[in-house]
């Protein structure tokens, strides 16, 4: 990464706060609210019900994305030909390291095989391997129970080749269902995280330093975390050397960085608390607060036919509708899961607005998260140059939030494999925030804000936060929005009126979540805030390992609209960052009280009626005309002329 005058000013942004990614957020139960820092108003669950929404969420995206990874499987095995040798099953087996043996039985009885059986238990699983080549030479698809071996979950799979030329059957490892229903349990803040050991924190009330004891999942909801040993301070002018000395040795210093204007100071022996108000009394500086962490969350998926045949069940209704509604002129792509699965995307207008806009190569949007799995091969081409500013190397995702956001965006439209994202075209510019716990500091999103922004960003999404509010990160936000990115966030998780940082900042697109049938998610938070809701109950996307999986939550909600903004720009790039926030406003499909309400801001966002509106800015003589003021106005300033009286 490449630093300079341009963005150091603003790094200070990003000293403040320690963030977990939005993951896709559930619901807590607090009640009260009001101006109290800490109490929370929920919509109507109490604790113990919204818990039970909460564990059901977490089996159902276990077992939808069992499903998910079934068919997956299923469908490379039947594009494999009888003739297959060992090399080509091999180089499978190197795609999918999910795929821990697979065999090839011609009709003719050769038969060719890659892999190794699971050690412990061979003579069972050549049993299965027999009675599912049996079921597969019948023509029916066969899927075993789950089995348990060493800390791991395998199915055995098998399926007739689509030339009818033999059978294939395989051992599939399906550790990706338990990482799921593990990360979904700290997400949804079902058990408590982060735990406080990992980044020596303490809970609080938000925006304060007073204590909360956080024993359970459901105390996440209204706190916020913080390093107790930090704080981080924007003097009003730049201490010397001697005053920084004089410092550290006043607060027992271990350490201090800088990003821009802030420093982070971190003391041996001084809690937070100590050393806000030592800096307040001593410096008078612009501001000190705490070092911040935000936490992420996760939610759920629907169960759905291993093969896909049958029809999606309850959720699903809704999407049906919308699809039947598209007419004619609706693009349905062909990728693997979209019929079986992707109930959103046609439930927003999606299949009728690709007529308007499938995207342009010329737009960048940055997910600022736990990284993306480069080489996925549903996102191969849509990766532009991104940055890991949490650790070494590559912004690689480690946790598989990221990868999940990013395919919502841009996964590959119609290449017949996995599923399909928003835009067909534009690219996905991964910048690491997060570190394999799902957390980063504000230091780290800030600092990602302003790289994404000075790198070309043209949309950010933030599926992160939190519910303690940062100079820091607003200084970051103003600066990307001041230069005309399009900054989205997800509103959060806890079924609470909180507000959520950095949803809540007013340059921000704040993003509720709905269901296939319109309704607001039980875990979505709400609040005055809000600006409009987006599909996040039970959303299919790309996942590390070449996999994919279900997630439902604010987290999956945020990047439908950050997709949206992209398309929008695309049919009229000459748009403010202003005006495309407020297409998407408008022209939103107004749900819940009449006009804005607190659960979905102006309502549900609507592909089509968007790129409509967009088209029409771009065609109309008044179109024209701003964007002839717009283009005079940049070049008397690129030529050192005053601005037009």
């Amino acid at each position: 990464m490449t630093g300079g005058p341009k963005w150091l000013r603003w790094a200070a942004a990003a000293a403040a706060i320690a963030l977990i990614a939005f993951l896709p957020w559930l619901a807590g139960d607090r009640t009260g609210g009001g101006d109290n820092a800490g109490n929370r108003a929920s919509s109507g669950l109490d604790a113990a019900e919204e818990k039970r929404h909460k564990l059901a969420a977490v089996r159902r995206d276990a077992e939808a994305t069992a499903r998910l990874c079934t068919l997956e499987c299923s469908r490379e095995f039947r594009s494999l030909g009888a003739d297959a040798d060992g090399a080509k099953l091999r180089r499978l087996l190197g795609v999918h390291p999910h795929m821990a043996y697979v065999r090839i039985r011609a009709n003719g009885g050769k038969t060719t095989e890659a892999g190794a059986m699971p050690m412990g238990g061979n003579g069972a699983w050549e049993a299965q391997l027999v009675k599912a080549e049996s079921e597969a030479k019948a023509g029916r698809t066969y899927v075993s129970e789950p089995v348990r071996l060493d800390g791991s979950r395998y199915i055995v799979l098998g399926v007739r080749t689509a030339d009818g030329s033999g059978t294939v059957t395989g051992i599939i490892r399906q550790d990706i269902v338990d990482e799921v229903e593990r990360r979904q349990q700290s997400f949804l803040r079902l058990v408590p995280y982060p735990p406080e050991g990992r980044y020596k924190i303490e809970s609080a009330k938000p925006n304060s330093t007073e204590d909360i004891t956080v024993r359970t999942g459901e105390d996440n909801g209204a706190a916020s975390h913080y390093h107790i040993n930090e704080a981080v301070v924007r003097f009003r002018s730049v201490p010397t050397d001697a005053e920084m000395r004089a410092i550290l040795k006043d607060i027992d210093g271990a350490s201090v960085r800088k990003l821009g204007y802030a420093y982070v100071f971190t003391s041996r022996s001084m809690e937070a608390e100590e050393l806000i108000a030592y800096f307040r009394e001593r410096w008078n500086p612009v501001y000190a607060e705490p070092h911040y962490l935000y936490l992420a969350n996760g939610l759920r998926k629907r169960k759905q036919d291993a093969e896909g045949a049958a029809g999606r069940p309850d959720a699903a209704d809704g999407a049906v509708k919308a699809r039947a509604e598209n007419g004619a002129d609706a693009i349905v792509p062909n990728d693997l899961l979209y019929s079986a699965y992707q109930w959103n995307l046609p439930a927003i207008g999606t299949e009728r607005g690709w007529a308007l806009s499938r995207g342009s190569d010329d737009i960048v949007i940055a997910v600022l998260d736990t990284g993306v799995q480069l080489d996925h091969p549903d996102l191969k081409g849509r990766i532009a140059e991104g940055v890991n500013l949490v650790g070494e190397g590559e912004p690689e995702d480690d946790v598989g939030h990221g990868t999940h956001v990013a395919g919502i965006i841009a996964a590959t439209v119609n290449n017949g494999e996995g599923v399909a994202g928003l835009s067909w075209r534009g690219r996905i510019m991964p910048v690491k925030v997060l570190d394999s716990t799902g957390s980063g500091t504000t230091y780290s999103v800030a600092e990602g804000i302003i790289w994404a922004t000075d790198h070309g960003a043209d949309v950010i999404n933030l599926s992160l936060g939190n519910y303690a509010s940062a100079e820091f990160l607003h200084d970051a936000i103003r600066y990307a929005y001041d230069r005309g990115v399009v900054l989205v966030a997800a509103s959060g998780n806890d079924n609470t009126d909180l507000p959520g940082y950095p949803a809540a900042y007013p340059e921000v697109f704040a993003v509720a979540a709905t269901d296939a049938g319109d309704n607001k998610a039980p875990y979505s938070n709400y609040g005055d805030y809000i600006d409009a809701a987006a599909p996040g109950d039970a959303i299919a996307s790309t996942y590390p390992g070449n996999q994919y999986a279900a997630l439902s939550g604010t987290s999956m909600a945020s990047p439908h609209v950050a997709a949206l903004a992209g398309l929008i720009k695309a049919v009229n790039p000459d748009l403010t960052n202003g005006e495309i926030m407020d297409i998407m406003r408008k022209t939103a499909v107004d749900l819940g009280d009449k006009g804005r309400d607190i659960y979905f801001g102006y309502g549900r966002i609507d592909v089509m009626r968007a790129l409509e509106a967009a088209e029409q800015t771009a065609n109309t003589l008044g179109g024209f005309r701003l964007r002839y003021e717009r283009r005079i106005e940049a070049l008397r300033h690129r030529f050192g002329f005053g601005a037009a009286e």
